[in-house]
């Protein structure tokens, strides 16, 4: 056991810092965005408690943007067809 080391045989104490670094920045970043989401939901519970006619509001623009996909794309789940929808046409 003398002798031993935790470091594997490829990795230098140097490439076990830079690992860790970019585990850290990407638990941050994790972190920041769950941070914005709940901030939004916070807000948008503020929001609608504040004015309830808001989500009937926003049901109702909702189903109107279905609609016009439905119409424009033939169905719910397609994308508009870039060629056919081009604003200068």
């Amino acid at each position: 056991m003398s002798g031993s080391s935790f470091l594997s045989p490829r990795q230098s104490p140097n490439d076990d810092a830079l690992e860790l670094d970019g585990d850290l920045e990407r638990m941050i970043e994790n972190m920041e965005l769950c941070s914005v989401h709940l901030t939004l939901m916070a807000y948008d519970m503020v929001v609608l408690r504040t004015s309830p006619d808001l989500l009937d509001s926003v049901l109702e623009l909702v189903e109107a943007f279905e609609r016009c996909r439905f119409a424009v794309c033939g169905g719910p789940d397609q994308e508009p067809d870039p060629e056919h929808t081009r604003a200068d046409q």
